[in-house]
């Protein structure tokens, strides 16, 4: 930024040392610079005039132009309110103040013209606005209004601080008037050009005062393509930069623990795209260059066997494996797995969990040390300073949103040369996200289930459905199938009038009595060894119906569980309710998911429960997760280790911008790799004022 834009906002004409703090603290502004990148959410057309007579109530705004014919106070204490009679010839619209009166009243003229603009209420066929602007109808006053106006997010200790969305306003006409003339393009000017693009100055200038429609659009698309395309240059930089500098080891050769496991061992027929993964891989592990890649797939997509194979290429290698799952159920889950696929190979498998006893921890550490230990599991406990091997050559992170980037970084230390890294999930990643949030990491999807599973078909039931509900139930565990029921809450709440845990439990307990029905619970406040214990009793066919609550969203792999029963329902966000889906359809049998909801829904949880029975694409149900909640609410993403600070961008809403951004970045990148070309020295620059401000985790997944 130039010195006026670093000026300290407290020295701006309006604000000053009180103020200021305000700003600090609430808009995250500390400079002229941070005043003008501090976007309007919304704009108002102030061009249009409306007379008294042609008001309806279901207009949003208004404008009038009128003159004072009187005022008076009307009621008393809390009542107390002022009322003004503004008149513009064809009728009269009240204007009432209920705050702020003592400075209100004194300003009000009669006889003088005012521009008047408000939300205007009918009650009794009178039309009245509620805490109106107003200003005096002058030629310089109308000028300063602006041909649209922008609107501002404010919080109510901006507002009690008198800094509401007029006020903000104000200090950003001021703000740019002092910045004319000193702010400089912040792209090259070949890409401006190319690109077709207004000038920096003119898209602030127009973002915040447009002088016509046409010009608020091209400001939004500069400053949007701006943001995006410096987002998607950084995180490709910086992919180049990684690949220059740090060198993996190299996996040139696929032997017997590969092969004997392809041809002997293999389960079932790969799918494409297992098969489309497994090359990429093995492409990554053998460039020489530390692999960094994301896998993306489906719940029972078939990530485990993808991961398995990929850690026998390792082992061909003369390399060690681990992989890190975030729950204990998980990492057992992962530990029965792997054993079943590899059968009587000789492969060492072993599980270090919190749970872990002392002697078994003490002889797992030390294989590990010795290199007799192949491939090591476990959670959190992998972590500790202790655990070391003897040659890591790969890193398999499940669920890795789970893991914070500082605990992905204490794995990527335990070698003197980096491991490959392969990081899972199974929450599907909306596109513009993912360009986003992973951008420097190499991605594949697996984007198809293994044959011969059944898509799970979902329905939606209002409560009068129960009794249905109960008797598809018992034919289904009349046919030796078993049931989830989750709840959202464990205890009964005050507040929410959602169906709890408990007292499903006990009112299911009731409908399905023993001995002719074995019934189990399990919910995240139980000790981790009731908990395992009541989940073996269910993989096991012990109980037929499992009530629970989120803690089997993730790790539960039970084939013969053909039926969820979400509680609830419109208390959850999609991607749980998609996770919580995915714990049926693991066997042949036809799976059922069964959404129970109260009838008051509001739109967003109709729209949420209308996508999951519409459809079992979990990059479908991503998609329209982000345009419902946003892309910073997406589970995970706070973790991510990317800065998410969008200024005016949308990831729902400029995916075709972010794409385009990202193509021209990768061009540019291509072209020249680390930036190094004259014509690119403003990208280099900004890049480095970018990397100021935040870490490389870009290295560590």
């Amino acid at each position: 930024m130039s010195g006026i834009l670093s000026q300290d906002i407290k020295f701006l004409t309006g604000v000053g040392p009180r103020k200021s703090v305000i700003l600090n603290q609430e808009l995250k502004v500390f400079t002229l610079g941070d005043l003008i990148y501090y976007f309007p959410y919304k704009y108002v057309d102030r061009t249009k005039f409306y007379t008294i007579r042609e008001i309806y109530s279901s207009l949003p705004h208004i404008q009038v132009k009128g003159r004072i014919t009187g005022m008076e106070m009307i009621g008393a204490g809390r009542n107390e309110r002022l009322v003004a009679y503004l008149t513009d010839g064809t009728g009269l619209l009240e204007l009432i103040w209920f705050q702020g009166i003592k400075f209100v009243k004194p300003t009000l003229k009669t006889n003088i013209e005012y521009i008047v603009f408000g939300k205007p209420v009918e009650f009794n066929g009178q039309f009245s606005i509620v805490h109106p602007e107003m200003d005096e109808s002058k030629p310089e006053s109308t000028k300063k209004e602006g041909y649209i106006q922008a609107f501002y997010n404010t919080s109510e200790k901006l507002k009690s601080n008198f800094l509401h969305s007029k006020v903000i306003l104000k200090l950003q006409y001021a703000a740019l008037q002092l910045a004319k003339g000193h702010i400089f393009e912040s792209m090259p000017a070949w890409l401006v050009q190319k690109l077709g693009l207004v000038g920096l100055e003119t898209a602030l200038i127009n973002i915040h005062f447009p002088e016509n429609p046409q010009l608020l659009k091209k400001a939004e698309y500069r400053l949007k393509f701006e943001e995006l395309f410096y987002i998607q240059l950084k995180l490709l930089h910086l992919k180049e930069d990684r690949h220059k500098k740090f060198k993996g080891h190299i996996f040139s050769s696929v032997g017997d623990y590969f092969n004997d496991f392809f041809y002997k061992h293999l389960p079932f027929e790969l799918t494409d795209a297992q098969k489309r993964v497994v090359k990429e891989i093995r492409k990554d592990m053998g460039s020489g260059r530390q692999m960094n890649r994301l896998l993306q797939g489906d719940v029972g997509s078939g990530k485990t066997m993808v991961a398995l194979m990929s850690m026998l290429i390792a082992l061909d290698n003369g390399f060690q494996c681990c992989m890190m799952a975030p729950t204990e159920i998980l990492a057992n889950q992962h530990l029965v797995s792997l054993q079943k696929f590899l059968g009587d190979m000789p492969v060492k498998v072993s599980l270090l969990t919190g749970s872990t006893k002392k002697k078994d921890r003490l002889i797992i550490h030390e294989e590990s040390l010795n290199g007799k230990l192949h491939i090591l599991i476990g959670t959190h406990a992998l972590l500790e300073d202790i655990v070391q091997f003897k040659s890591l050559g790969i890193v398999i992170i499940d669920e890795q949103h789970r893991f914070g980037v500082s605990q992905r970084a204490r794995m990527w230390r335990k070698n003197f040369i980096p491991p490959h890294v392969l990081v899972m999930t199974a929450t599907p990643i909306p596109r513009t996200l993912a360009m986003t949030v992973y951008g420097d990491l190499d991605v594949s999807v697996i984007d198809e289930l293994p044959p011969g599973r059944k898509p799970i078909k979902t329905v939606h039931y209002f409560e009068n459905k129960r009794a249905q509900l109960y008797d598809f139930i018992r034919n289904e565990i009349a046919n030796g199938r078993q049931i989830y029921v989750v709840y959202p809450l464990i205890s009964e709440s005050e507040k929410l009038d959602y169906k709890y845990l408990e007292e499903g439990f006990e009112h299911i307990q009731k409908l399905f009595p023993s001995p002719q029905y074995s019934i189990g619970m399990v919910h995240g406040k139980m000790k981790p060894a009731a908990k395992e214990a009541e989940m073996q009793r269910f993989k096991q066919g012990e109980t037929q119906i499992l009530v629970a609550t989120t803690v089997i969203e993730v790790g539960v792999d039970v084939p013969n569980a053909s039926v969820m029963i979400i509680e609830s329902s419109e208390r959850f966000g999609l991607s749980q309710l998609h996770q919580l889906r995915g714990r049926v359809g693991r066997g042949a049998e036809q799976s059922f998911c069964i959404l129970l909801s109260g009838f008051k829904l509001g739109v967003d949880s109709r729209k949420r429960i209308e996508t999951m029975v519409a459809t079992n694409d979990g990059f479908e149900i991503a998609e329209a997760d982000m345009r419902l909640r946003g892309p910073g609410d997406i589970e995970g993403t706070q973790q991510s280790g990317i800065a998410f600070d969008l200024k005016i961008s949308n990831l729902a809403k400029d995916g075709q911008i972010l794409q385009y951004a990202r193509d021209i970045a990768t061009t540019i990148i291509a072209d020249d790799p680390m930036l190094e070309k004259p014509q690119n020295d403003i990208l280099k620059k900004q890049l480095i004022a970018l990397k100021k401000n935040h870490l490389n985790w870009g290295s560590i997944s």
